[in-house]
């Protein structure tokens, strides 16, 4: 049985920073509290919730309390209604999308219409859209273009949320420049999605069997599954170790593994401690003697 875990398998940079400044400031004598999780992770959740950080749905007025901002970003208007209420902002905000938001700002002083690929309730989409003046338009597949307000504009700006589908987005862009005369597009797909993503279009080809590690409401852990799912029928999806089966691993010779964005070293490290133990994994596969 061969294992290989992508290179690229786990915490990005933003993810790592994010943590790294809530942990941080939990040490301070101030209470935190948080509006969300974050990151999109249930392991990482839990360990910010034991350090003291409270999530909370509402601001309410406070002294010298502190309000932090996620990895995934905020509207100006929960930065501005923060400092009104009193709290000190410490702002996790992943810097690849920082830059995000300053292109936003800057193309719409230029007069462009923002359009943003992604998804449309996401945390990082609503915080692309809140730094603006004007409402952005959002578009999640090139199945939902809503033409009739794009054939009306003549000069448009293009930004993708940082973890969306490279090729899905492509598309979108392809179909956009039919009808916009005046169209520019920004690739703000981060880094690490981009090598997660190089790396899960080969992955699946190059093995039996595919294990997609992280939670269920990560988006870019989502894509990493759908893509392999396309290459590979073998693909499954799981949070932990937990989640696997036995079964899946029948006459399987080579599982490749890798982890979204939000998924922590040692959910990772679990696993692969885990499926060497499993029957299935230990028996002559078919064909060995």
């Amino acid at each position: 049985m061969r294992i290989t875990l992508a290179k690229s398998a786990g915490f990005c940079f933003g993810v790592k920073r994010a943590l790294d400044i809530a942990l941080k400031t939990s040490l301070l004598k101030n209470k935190v509290y948080m509006l969300g999780d974050i990151v999109h992770n249930e392991d990482v959740v839990k360990r910010i919730e034991n350090a003291g950080i409270k999530k909370v749905k509402h601001l309410r007025k406070t002294k010298g309390a502190i309000m932090l901002i996620r990895a995934h970003g905020a509207s100006m208007n929960i930065f501005q209604k923060a400092s009104k209420l009193g709290y000190k902002i410490v702002d996790a905000t992943c810097p690849m999308v920082k830059e995000i938001h300053k292109i936003a700002k800057e193309m719409e002083n230029k007069n462009y219409k923002i359009i943003v690929i992604g998804d449309k309730n996401h945390d990082e989409v609503r915080g692309i859209i809140g730094q603006l003046k004007k409402r952005a338009i959002v578009i999640d597949t090139p199945a939902k273009i809503p033409l009739n307000k794009i054939k009306e504009i003549k000069k448009a700006c293009i930004l993708v949320q940082s973890t969306q589908n490279l090729d899905k987005a492509l598309k979108t862009v392809a179909i956009l420049k039919k009808y916009i005369p005046d169209l520019i597009f920004f690739n703000t797909i981060c880094k690490p999605t981009r090598t997660k993503q190089e790396e899960i279009k080969a992955m699946p080809l190059e093995n039996d069997s595919m294990i997609i590690i992280g939670s269920k409401n990560s988006a870019n852990t989502k894509r990493l599954y759908e893509i392999s799912r396309s290459l590979n029928k073998k693909t499954w999806w799981v949070n932990s170790k937990r989640d696997i089966k036995n079964s899946w691993f029948k006459n399987t010779r080579s599982i490749g593994i890798t982890a979204g964005a939000s998924t922590p070293q040692d959910v990772i490290e679990d696993i692969l401690n885990y499926i060497p133990s499993l029957p299935s994994t230990q028996r002559p596969q078919k064909g060995e003697y």
